[in-house]
């Protein structure tokens, strides 16, 4: 078998722009990846570009051997647009594989150690405002199956938060604790925005509230310092959306910085490379619990990864989407009580509709996190889709 091609299709979402890639091969087995990289979609497309000038010709099956031809070749080592491109392209492959032996990835990387794994629900705040329409939102969303909330309630706070600021945010959390009561879980993101001292402030704050964690307290570019606001924080913390490789949570690691670790399989160098961060992090007794806001082929691709990982806590998901996500490809969620059942159709289990992928072309988004337009992330016309 040999690839024959590789095409790259850029779909607009509303939040941002889904990146989709199919591998082609000369047996008529394709493959599907996702390297959606919020807000820099044209430079990981050119990515895939120069990576595709390595894989025609080449046999999918070898994926190590690429993956690590790919990633030494590149010489600029690391980095987001080049390891989501690598990531796709390596989803791409396992899919290829699955698809030839007619069994499910998670076959391949060692079977099923989970059936099915609990769900928490990102974007439920879509268009919130005030605490009480907050609050609504996250009764709606409990009330659908979801055993977990995450959100920024932080509004434009950057690197300091006025008291002004912090308050309108605690009103936010102690509003959706007190609708959906002490059981269900809640998450709190920080986006990166805080510098050390506030971030410590802030975990003190929302103690009281019990989330599981405070998501990226901290810009993620010193794990020093995000371990110092670890070892003064009584709340958790979880990072790793913006570390790419075993090599950068290798550190994270050793340094003690992080309570769970959160690789993006579209950003973090695919599927093994995920599975081997999880396995460094099983080894500190660490949880694994993926970022995954983003399309219905990471979707499928961390489903794959989630069914093989013993350390798997919990899968994040997106509550509504746009309405022709329905359409770009064949997803099918089986969401029950909470939690998202592992599928078993052969490879990745998920195929694109490319011509319905060609309606909705690219369209410029810029960064919502510090204008005031966090909630900003879903027109009026969403829909549920699982």
């Amino acid at each position: 078998m040999k690839i024959t091609d590789v095409e790259i299709y850029t779909v607009f979402c509303y939040r941002t722009n889904w990146v989709f890639v199919k591998i082609l091969t000369d047996e008529g087995i394709s493959g599907v990846g996702e390297a959606t990289l919020e807000y820099k979609e044209q430079a990981v497309a050119g990515a895939i570009e120069h990576l595709k000038q390595y894989l025609i010709g080449q046999d999918p099956t070898r994926i190590e051997l690429h993956y690590h031809h790919m990633y030494r070749d590149a010489y600029w080592r690391g980095g987001p647009v080049l390891m989501s491109a690598l990531s796709a392209v390596e989803a791409c492959l396992w899919d290829i594989n699955g698809k030839a032996l007619q069994v499910p990835v998670h076959r391949l990387l060692g079977g099923k150690y989970h059936e099915k794994v609990k769900v928490y629900a990102n974007g439920w705040f879509a268009g919130a405002s005030s605490p009480e329409q907050f609050a609504c939102a996250a009764q709606r969303a409990v009330k659908r199956g979801f055993k977990g909330l995450k959100w920024d309630p932080f509004g434009k706070a950057y690197m300091s938060i006025s008291n002004e600021e912090l308050e309108k945010a605690l009103a936010c959390i102690d509003a959706v604790r007190s609708a959906v009561g002490p059981d269900v879980d809640l998450f709190i993101e920080g986006h990166g925005r805080f510098n050390v001292p506030s971030a410590i402030r802030i975990a003190r704050e929302i103690e009281p509230f019990k989330p599981v964690w405070f998501e990226e307290p901290i810009p993620p570019d010193n794990l020093d310092a995000m371990a110092q606001v670890k070892m003064k924080s009584n709340v958790a913390i979880a990072g790793g959306e913006r570390l790419y490789s075993r090599h950068a949570f290798r550190e994270a690691l050793e340094k003690r910085a992080l309570d769970f670790v959160q690789p993006d399989v579209s950003h973090a160098g695919g599927l093994l490379e995920c599975r081997k961060i999880a396995s460094m992090a099983e080894s500190y007794y660490i949880p694994f619990a993926p970022h995954n806001p983003s399309g219905p082929i990471a979707n499928a691709t961390t489903l794959q990864l989630a069914a093989c990982t013993p350390n798997f806590f919990y899968l994040e998901i997106m509550e509504t989407d746009v309405t022709w996500r329905q359409q770009i490809t064949d997803e099918q969620l089986v969401f029950e009580d909470g939690y998202m059942h592992i599928p078993d159709r052969p490879g990745l289990g998920i195929e694109l509709n490319t011509e319905e992928a060609r309606k909705h072309p690219y369209m410029p988004k810029e960064l919502r996190h510090y204008n005031g337009a966090l909630t900003d992330i879903r027109p009026p016309e969403t829909l549920p889709y699982f």
